[in-house]
């Protein structure tokens, strides 16, 4: 009987502008852009919102009307949210009347999508609570489970998500660290107590997220019912089935014309047709199911591109240079009790500022170009390091005030 587990991550970052050299000393607002660029922040989130947000949710919202049974599960990020109040309320509205049906859970990550937690534990404490707070504010829910970014994970960090209250975390579910094991169970993370773990079902997930509209794939076209039957096929060898996704998949990464908003309406319904299949937040899946075994994956992965590692951001010297000078800023950062500063800095720690500059080619070097909205991962490099270089000496200035 496998009970189906959707969940989608949401997340847009504030990106830096194009910042020149020029610009140090001269220039303060970072993420601005107020051309017609694919830098301008506004634009790009009113741009996602007609797309995706705002028609996917409302086929949602429908099908949590017509089927009693069926269930989300949603992870935002801060700086998601933060756009989303000041330039799409609308939107936020309607990720609202969603979580009030009852039947939509909310997670809990690191309020900047940041990688501090390879950097900074206090930071990455900070964050955690700081996006709880904004969770219970915005959506009146308290979240149980904690996902981190881009699903980065191992052995420690389960260890700190069980310390942080959390009854559950989820991760890739990586064949290196299956090997013969089934993604289709609830596991313990080695080395915790009570703490739960849910691994994505990368094969069926990125059938709709990556492979849906690819001519190519000998399974196209896909519509509900095929879907529905492989997940059927799963009765008797699996507990729960975990489709995570991003939520862009709908309407930005699979266009309209593709079929996806009408693959996604009709889904709910194919899947209810066998008598035994079901839907479960995440949460609800911990506690329905118990753990089939432990976990081992004492090296860090993550659900990013073929390698399933960290390489995404910090594979070359562009990246480890960016990400150290940043975290380097921390402390002097904090020192000045400046909230615009501190804002400016953790801004600038969203993992998507490094994942621009990756240079990776091949498959992933394809996927990396289409999400960069620079001209080349050294562009965007060097607005980033320029960035630095102003707020180092704001910072400065500030801290030479208090001396």
């Amino acid at each position: 009987m496998p009970s189906v587990c959707f969940y989608f991550q949401v997340h847009q970052p504030y990106r830096v502008k194009r910042y020149r050299i020029f610009d140090v000393g001269r220039d303060g607002n970072y993420f601005n852009d107020d051309s017609e660029s694919n830098l301008n922040n506004r634009k790009i989130i009113r741009k996602v919102a007609a797309k995706c947000y705002l028609p996917t949710n409302q086929i949602l919202l429908e099908l949590l009307k017509t089927y009693p049974q069926f269930k989300v599960t949603f992870s935002f990020s801060g700086v998601l949210l933060d756009q989303l109040t000041e330039y799409a309320p609308e939107v936020l509205a309607s990720f609202q009347e969603l979580v009030n049906t009852g039947r939509v859970e909310v997670l809990t990550e690191t309020y900047y999508h940041s990688l501090a937690y390879l950097y900074s534990l206090p930071e990455f404490r900070r964050q955690v609570r700081l996006h709880r707070r904004k969770i219970i504010d915005l959506f009146n829910y308290e979240p149980e489970v904690f996902r981190h970014t881009e699903l980065i994970y191992n052995n420690e960090l389960a260890k700190e998500a069980e310390g942080l209250g959390f009854v559950g975390i989820l991760a890739e579910g990586s064949d290196d660290v299956l090997g013969w094991r089934s993604p289709n169970f609830v596991y313990r993370p080695k080395g915790t107590k009570g703490i739960r773990l849910l691994l994505k079902n990368y094969r069926l997930s990125d059938d709709i997220a990556f492979r849906f509209s690819s001519r190519d794939w000998a399974e196209w076209p896909l519509d509900a019912g095929k879907f529905a039957s492989w997940v059927s096929a799963l009765n008797n060898n699996g507990q729960v089935l975990n489709l995570f996704m991003d939520y862009e998949t709908f309407g930005e990464h699979q266009w309209t014309d593709s079929g996806i908003f009408e693959f996604l309406r009709h889904l709910p319904g194919e899947i209810l047709r066998h008598p035994d299949n079901n839907f479960v937040t995440v949460s609800e899946a911990m506690r329905r199911y118990p753990p089939v075994g432990e976990i081992d994956a004492p090296h860090f992965y993550s659900w990013a591109d073929t390698e399933r590692d960290l390489s995404a951001w910090l594979s070359n010297a562009l990246q480890r240079e960016a990400a150290e000078k940043l975290y380097a800023l921390e402390d002097t950062v904090f020192k000045t009790k400046d909230p615009a500063l501190i804002e400016s800095w953790r801004r600038l720690g969203t993992s998507d500022h490094l994942y621009y500059m990756c240079t990776k080619w091949f498959e992933d070097g394809d996927v990396h170009k289409y999400f960069n909205p620079y001209e080349s991962p050294y562009d965007a490099f060097m607005s980033f390091m320029n960035v630095l270089t102003d707020l180092k000496l704001r910072t400065d200035a500030v801290l030479s005030q208090h001396v």
